[in-house]
């Protein structure tokens, strides 16, 4: 068995996930290592901070700077990027269909032509043509070798029609169907080989939610995500989505919510049963001087009672001047044991790329903090 679940209390759950770079505590945040880096922060520093599993990007490794270099090193993208832990890989379908519009701005068209096949598609960056079936997306996550890779999905944009959602969850199963045939067919016979998930869609219809994770589960994937609550719907319908999804996926199974969230979308995932996240949230608000602070103590703090944990401040806010006082009292990142609210605003004041750096840092840590305190409430 690849996942254990410790402890239940209601819906939430405590787990292990066995990976073949080791043993992950669930529930779990994996920090976005798109390209091979978690922007600005070194490999080593994550792991101080506490993360066992970071999340590269199928689309981008597979551009630049290719699988043929990656797969030089020992070990793939673990060697590439000097981390030794856990990587999640996603499909590159999001990126595929996300970065269309970019394209068809920047080249006159998106590129982005769907068939039973696979996807054609335009390299946002330089015009170039691409196609990827699902089997070519699971191999260049083989030849990546991480440890949970990802079929290939269609991500529907929002809004889109049942009629539109049901078709597009219908190509999203078949595609992973082909992905499992040739996962087994590649992986056949290895003694430590990665998991793979399959990804529910169906947009914000229940019947099709209900019907996309039917049909996976049919398909018997080692976890299953949900896929397509990052992409323009509306972000109070995530807990209907859970509700609708969770109940038809199998208990034995992680599930791993795609793209959120926000601390408190975090906190209600979950309170729902989600054991595993992946968000640019954290880092990306790190860089524009927006950070997580707490309300309290997270080891004291009930999360099913206490609503309002935490509060977000601007330290470009002019208020923070000459502020001498500490970022965070109950956080020992490097900002805050190091540094005061008024050296962090200078940094950001003068364009100096320490300030995004160790607002990011501050931000991760924030987010370590709230999973390890989740897990802790659940014990």
């Amino acid at each position: 068995m690849h996942f254990k679940i410790n402890r239940e209390a209601k819906t939430s759950r405590t787990g292990e996930l066995r990976t073949k770079s080791g043993r992950v505590k669930t529930p779990l945040f994996m920090p976005i290592a798109t390209r091979g880096a978690v922007k600005t922060i070194l490999p080593s520093e994550i792991e101080e901070i506490g993360f066992e599993v970071v999340l590269g990007n199928t689309y981008h490794l597979s551009l630049k700077p290719g699988t043929e270099l990656i797969k030089k090193y020992e070990n793939g993208l673990h060697g590439f990027m000097n981390w030794k832990k856990s990587i999640l890989t996603d499909s590159g379908g999001f990126q595929i269909f996300s970065l269309g519009a970019r394209a068809k701005k920047r080249f006159g068209e998106s590129g982005v032509k769907l068939t039973e096949e696979g996807v054609r598609f335009i390299d946002s960056t330089n015009g170039n043509k691409y196609f990827m079936s699902p089997e070519d997306s699971i191999q260049i996550q083989l030849d990546l070798d991480t440890d949970i890779i990802m079929c290939l999905d269609e991500c529907p944009s929002y809004p889109c029609t049942q009629e539109q959602a049901k078709k597009s969850l219908e190509l999203t199963t078949r595609w992973a169907k082909r992905c499992k045939k040739y996962f087994d067919k590649k992986t056949k016979g290895r003694k430590k080989k990665p998991l793979l998930f399959g990804i529910v869609q169906g947009s914000n219809y229940e019947k099709l939610r209900i019907q996309s994770a039917q049909e996976l589960v049919k398909i018997d994937f080692d976890g299953y995500a949900i896929g397509g609550v990052a992409v323009g719907e509306p972000r109070e319908q995530l807990k209907e989505i859970l509700k609708w999804t969770l109940p038809y996926l199998p208990k034995d199974r992680p599930r791993y919510l795609m793209g959120l969230g926000r601390p408190d979308e975090l906190v209600a995932g979950v309170v729902s049963g989600v054991d595993m996240f992946d968000c640019v949230i954290p880092t990306r608000e790190g860089r524009h001087g927006r950070l997580f602070l707490w309300k309290d103590d997270p080891q004291k703090i009930d999360f099913k009672k206490q609503v309002i944990f935490f509060e977000t401040i601007n330290i470009k806010n002019a208020r923070f001047k000459k502020d001498l006082g500490k970022l965070d009292e109950h956080c020992d990142c490097p900002l805050c044991k190091n540094f005061s609210r008024a050296y962090l605003r200078h940094l950001f004041d003068v364009n100096e790329t320490l300030g995004s750096r160790l607002a990011s840092v501050h931000n991760l840590t924030f987010y370590f903090k709230l999973m390890e305190a989740l897990r802790k409430n659940n014990e």
